[in-house]
Formats: structure tokens, C-alpha cells, sequence
């Protein structure tokens, strides 16, 4: 069932956006060569909650960090753990921040120190992607706008479009209906609705868009050991267009 948030909601997801765009920009600034993707989960821990917030994903169906910490060829769902960042490195990092009874929901993809152009493209590509998704939905918008616009975007540099993962709807819950594919048709799909909040995320690999679920049932990784990109923002649809929450 899609949920149409009232405006105390609305504004909850607001200050809940902020605390999750400050987290990022934090990480951001702390991830370098050699640290683990644990250091990196207790540092977000400790700011979201520093911000009277909570780390939504942190037990989430049995979820055991606050963060996911995804490392060149894993798409997305990382478990941080003692891993060393090494210089060369991209990162994924994607987490979830409850604040006022409302989730948010957002991932970018970091370099670790000197990074190789062909992986700095990757990383643009995917980021513009969501921004071409975006560009002209409002409400009376469809779904399948956003993942043509998305896909169309993203294969047109030859990389892969993660078909098993999608963006969803966000607010109440983590994860509310709709399913937002990072492909699609124009004009298809569920219509989207003045007050819902959405999470846009494409995920995007460097080689073929395959991909499997490790042992840990969590990491999402590609089967051919390319190198993946993941960007995401929550997004509230308007009458007009969309209010970003998580920028």
C-alpha cells in the first residue's frame, strides 16, 4: 500500500534527511586508507546518534551494523566488518536514519585516496543517473519514467543496470510500496502521487549487471567481479516536481 504522508510527517522526514545528508558528508571526510569498514559503521553511529537520531538499518530483518559498507565490485548490503580500506578503493556507503518516527534513506559512493579515472566515471555516471531519473517527475508521473530515464543513461556509457535491487518507497517504514526499478518503460508503472516520499537508488556496474547473494545472505556483489557504483536519495514528489530530502 502506498502511503501519502501528511505534513507533520513531511517535516519529520526533513530533519531526518538532514541528519542523514550531515552523516554522509562526515563519512566522507573519515574514510581514507586503512581504516576498516567497521571504524567506519562506529563513527556514523556515534554522529547519528549524537543527533538524537537512530540508525534504522542497525536490526533491520536481523541487519547486524548501523551502515552498509559496499567495496568495489559489491553492489550494495556490505556487512562492515575488519576489512582494510585499501588506496585505489570505492566505497559504497548506504544507511537509513529514524528520527520523529520517520525513515530517510541514502548512499553514495566514495573514492579511497588516488582512484583510477575509468572508477571516477563510474561513480559520475551512476550519481548523474539518478539526476536524469529525476529530471522531470512530478506528480502524475509514473514509475517506469524514472527507470527509463535511469537506465537510458547509464547503458548509453556501456555499463549494467542492476535489475534485481530497486529503489522503494520510504517514510514510515524503511522499505513501503512502491518498488521503483532502475529500468523500465515510460509511461508504465504505478503514478506517482503529490506527498509521497520515494527512495531513488540506481545501482550501477562497471561490467555486466548480473550479480548473486553471498553466503552472509546480505552482500549483493557482481558476478563478474566488475566494479559497482550505488547512488541514492529520498525524495518527496510534489505538485510540481521533487523536494530532495537527503541533499
Amino acid at each position: 500500500m502506498v502511503i501519502v504522508k501528511n505534513e507533520k510527517q513531511i517535516q519529520a522526514m526533513r530533519e531526518s534527511g538532514r541528519i542523514l545528508r550531515d552523516t554522509l558528508l562526515k563519512i566522507e571526510e573519515f574514510i581514507k586508507a586503512g581504516i576498516t569498514t567497521k571504524d567506519i559503521d562506529k563513527f556514523a553511529h556515534r554522529y547519528i546518534v549524537s543527533r538524537g537520531a537512530k540508525p534504522s538499518c542497525l536490526g533491520y530483518m536481523g541487519y547486524p551494523a548501523s551502515i552498509c559498507t559496499s567495496v568495489n565490485e559489491v553492489v550494495v548490503h556490505g556487512i562492515p566488518d575488519d576489512t582494510k580500506l585499501q588506496n585505489g578503493d570505492i566505497i559504497s556507503v548506504d544507511l537509513c536514519v529514524l528520527y520523529k518516527g520517520m525513515h530517510t534513506d541514502a548512499a553514495r559512493t566514495f573514492c579511497v585516496g588516488e582512484v583510477s579515472e575509468d572508477k571516477k566515471k563510474l561513480i559520475e555516471v551512476t550519481k548523474q543517473s539518478f539526476f536524469e531519473g529525476i529530471k522531470h517527475i512530478k506528480a502524475g508521473s509514473r514509475v517506469g519514467d524514472i527507470g527509463e530515464a535511469v537506465q537510458k543513461y547509464a547503458e548509453s556509457f556501456g555499463y549494467g543496470v542492476v535489475r534485481e535491487l530497486q529503489g522503494h518507497g520510504v517514510g514510515c517504514q524503511i522499505h513501503e510500496d512502491p518498488g521503483i526499478p532502475n529500468f523500465g518503460k515510460k509511461g508504465t508503472g504505478e503514478f506517482l502521487k503529490e506527498g509521497m516520499t520515494i527512495a531513488v537508488e540506481p545501482m550501477i556496474t562497471m561490467g555486466s549487471p548480473e550479480v548473486f547473494v553471498a553466503e552472509d545472505g546480505w552482500t549483493v556483489a557482481t558476478d563478474d567481479g566488475s566494479m559497482a557504483a550505488h547512488y541514492e536519495n529520498t525524495l518527496l514528489i510534489t505538485k510540481d516536481g521533487v523536494e530532495i530530502l537527503t541533499l
